[in-house]
């Protein structure tokens, strides 16, 4: 089989390329310039795709013996991913680039490519399960709870899992570092990248300000009277604590945390956390890794990358995927993403609309 292999300059996607190449498959490497101006390195453990990972890239391709190519993406990237993480922000929602990356980069723009150039499948180092059969293939979770990426892969489609491949999602991390060291891959101690990728020092509301402006309104609290002022509600999430400086708590003394954004009065509303807690999700335009159940069924939901499935009834309607947890959950935002589980199945995944408690 001809392989693809997304190589981001980081230790899981070089394990992930050898053990393709290990499996006899024909493999090439590829990395995928997404920035128009990259660093010339990493600032430690924040963003990804500076010179020095494509560097790393095409040292560890060297090593395994096999081409390496870098394709410019970054115009795409910057539409697909930047622009819509910009543009959601400013409608009051809280994106997932990585979520969007895989959907219309790594898993659309890439594959796509990588099929017309006649290569049968993409190859990465996400923590995540395939099983195949003649019917369909279907998607569980890793063994590596703590790395579990399935969260970010609940986008793809049965067809995009067909010409997919991951390598690591029945290891632990450490495992593929020690192999990766064992390989003789430079990369084995590199550390993981967190946070967003092209956001390399961690200021997501400085960035937004510098793409939105400043836009000051008005901090109210649940009953609507004013008790601060924001420079922009783009700089806000729900569920956020820290940034809004409203002094001290009124009244009971307790913490304030951002219960509502709404870009249209420019107003952000604040109020205990016990306020976050919600039952029932609504999301909007669901994907399918599969055939989707009918009807209501008991099942798990995950709301952020890292967090953890939660028992819930969950039913379709119509276009609209409906999601009652068994517990409250706190801090989830329209914007997101729902991914539901049938044991450790993924079952499919929808951008949330709604909550209510």
């Amino acid at each position: 089989m001809r392989v693809l292999a997304a190589m981001s300059g980081g230790v899981d996607s070089a394990v992930a390329a050898a053990r393709a190449v290990e499996a006899g498959h024909d493999v090439t490497g590829v990395h995928l310039a997404l920035s128009k101006n990259p660093q010339s390195f990493r600032s430690g453990a924040r963003g990804c795709c500076s010179k020095e990972d494509a560097h790393d890239a095409r040292r560890a391709a060297d090593v395994l013996g096999i081409p390496f190519y870098v394709w410019d993406l970054s115009d795409r990237f910057a539409a697909d991913v930047v622009d819509d993480f910009v543009a959601e922000y400013a409608a009051g929602r809280t994106p997932n680039p990585c979520l969007r990356c895989n959907e219309k980069i790594k898993f659309a723009a890439v594959l796509d490519r990588g099929v017309a150039l006649g290569f049968d499948a993409v190859c990465t180092g996400h923590y995540a399960q395939l099983s195949r059969s003649a019917d369909a293939v279907t998607m569980h979770r890793a063994v590596d709870e703590a790395k579990d990426q399935s969260y970010v892969l609940g986008v793809l489609t049965q067809a995009q899992l067909a010409r997919s491949f991951f390598p690591l999602g029945g290891s632990r991390k450490s495992e593929v570092r020690a192999e990766a060291e064992r390989r003789g891959l430079a990369v084995a101690d590199k550390p993981d990248s967190h946070d967003i990728c092209f956001i390399a020092d961690g200021d997501t509301a400085g960035f937004l300000e510098r793409r939105l402006g400043r836009a000051p309104g008005d901090v109210v609290d649940e009953s609507g009277v004013k008790v601060g002022e924001h420079t922009g509600s783009h700089r806000f999430t729900i569920g956020q604590r820290r940034g809004l400086r409203l002094g001290v708590p009124a009244g009971d003394g307790m913490p304030r945390y951002v219960l509502d954004i709404s870009p249209v009065t420019n107003t952000v509303t604040v109020g205990p956390q016990s306020s976050l807690e919600v039952r029932a999700i609504e999301g909007r335009r669901p994907t399918w890794t599969q055939t989707p159940t009918i009807g209501s069924w008991r099942g798990l939901a995950q709301v952020r990358a890292h967090g953890t499935p939660m028992p819930a009834e969950i039913r379709l309607d119509g276009e609209v995927l409906r999601v009652a947890l068994e517990e409250p959950a706190t801090g989830v935002a329209p914007g997101q993403a729902v991914v539901v589980y049938d044991g450790s199945r993924v079952v499919g995944s929808a951008t949330i609309a709604a909550t209510r408690a």
